[in-house]
């Protein structure tokens, strides 16, 4: 049997294995160890040992759980919740402002957690029933909670960058760097079309009633110190690395920590709270850190089979196409896949196979890896499966459709897409300012 059949047949049994219902990790990591011990027999099941081994020695993993703690310490002690407050009170007498307050929730939200998850869930929960109420169109609301929260795996502290960059072999600093700009311009997006869109039809986001409106301003600046507070977190944390005075994963140890210390201050430190906090982290880094393991074995057979040769051959080689051409091939894959698979799941799936081919075609992958990350926001709100729909149905209230979530998303997708095509016309959007922060 040729090298090349064997992949494919390894590719179509993880395929059929997680279309079963199997978990990703299980599905990916059996597929390769029993690859490897029928190849190269008992000497084969060091793949998997060697794999568990680089893991264990990859210092910047620890980012991982300490980001995710502090990010659900901030939303189970409701201080996240202080920034709605703030975002309504300050925002709300503009047509749309409280839409772009949403918008600004979620970047905040994006910035101290890592997971679109958390901002769906803080934006449904307490964000939507908000915007209903006053009399917010249901269908564009339902659109900017999704897109917002979709900024969570490309602003840093994404976690999905950290997967990346483990698999890549890439550095997490420059990656997290490279995210920047790119979600910025993307949430940028996200608000001229709202202003826009309210202007031409203010009663799709109304303002604030006089009644509303009439706050005192002891109470304005209230809410706008606690508002502060968790931005102040971030700011400190990711201004203390890039001043150089601590490492990455110092800069973690440290926003957990002023979590911790915040919920304490503003008295919500409960023992519920942090056993949540605590389960909750323990289980999404065991989770990811079993995914990079699968990932890890399986891409280190697929070397050792030269798969990656033999796509670059045929693309390349046998189809002509252009480097240009192959990655606009593998973005549209990555679209497809991601209807039905969640943007961990695609990484370790065609990561060992597209990483190195975007290397040999002459691409930066710290680029590549904002590509990557921006194409799966847009497979997360794709019909008919996308991740982040089911969960918005999930949450939404009953008077919020399926279709209407459906039609909510495609103004939202084609400014993504609008954003991929700038990213990917001037890459230094994405490279400039790891570029100067580590030029320095």
């Amino acid at each position: 049997m040729s090298y090349e059949l064997i992949a494919l047949l390894m590719f179509s049994s993880m395929m059929l294995m997680l279309l079963t219902g199997q978990r990703v990790f299980a599905a990916i990591g059996s597929v390769a160890v029993i690859a490897s011990l029928l190849l190269w027999g008992d000497g084969g099941s060091e793949i998997a040992f060697g794999a568990a081994m680089k893991l264990m020695k990859w210092y910047p993993l620890l980012t991982l759980p300490l980001f995710i703690y502090m990010g659900y310490m901030l939303s189970e002690s409701g201080i996240a919740e202080d920034l709605y407050k703030m975002f309504h009170v300050w925002m709300g007498p503009i047509h749309g402002g409280l839409a772009i307050g949403t918008i600004l929730l979620m970047v905040a939200i994006s910035a101290m957690n890592g997971l679109s998850v958390a901002g769906m869930a803080i934006g449904a929960s307490i964000a939507l029933p908000e915007l209903l109420r006053r009399g917010y169109d249901k269908i564009m609301v339902t659109g900017v909670i999704q897109a917002g929260s979709s900024l969570g795996i490309l602003v840093p502290p994404s976690v999905v960058l950290v997967l990346y960059g483990m698999i890549a072999r890439q550095p997490v600093g420059q990656l997290w760097l490279a995210g920047v700009l790119p979600g910025l311009l993307m949430a940028t997006m996200f608000i001229v079309y709202i202003v826009v869109r309210c202007k031409m039809q203010p009663h799709l986001g109304p303002a604030l009633s006089e009644e509303e409106r009439n706050v005192p301003m002891s109470e304005k600046l209230k809410l706008l110190r606690a508002g502060i507070l968790p931005l102040a977190i971030f700011f400190s944390m990711t201004g203390l690395f890039l001043m150089g005075v601590t490492s990455l994963v110092e800069s973690s140890a440290v926003g957990a920590l002023a979590a911790t210390i915040a919920a304490i201050v503003k008295r919500r430190m409960t023992k519920g709270v942090m056993e949540n906090t605590l389960r909750k982290t323990l289980a999404i880094s065991c989770m990811f850190m079993w995914i990079i393991l699968a990932a890890l074995c399986f891409g280190a057979v697929f070397d050792g089979l030269g798969a990656v040769k033999a796509i670059e051959a045929l693309f390349i080689d046998r189809l002509g196409l252009t480097p240009w051409e192959v990655l606009i091939l593998m973005q549209l894959s990555y679209l497809i896949m991601g209807t039905f698979l969640d943007d961990t799941a695609m990484l370790v799936i065609v990561a060992p196979l597209y990483v190195p081919l975007v290397k040999l075609l002459g691409f930066d992958l710290i680029w590549y890896g904002v590509l990557y990350t921006i194409t799966c926001q847009i497979a997360y709100m794709t019909p008919p499966f996308g991740y982040n729909l089911f969960l918005m149905r999930a949450m939404a209230p009953p008077e919020v459709s399926l279709t209407d979530i459906y039609r909510s998303i495609v103004p939202f997708v084609l400014i993504m897409i609008c954003a991929l095509a700038i990213v990917m016309a001037f890459p230094q959007i994405a490279l400039w300012l790891p570029e100067w922060h580590y030029s320095r």
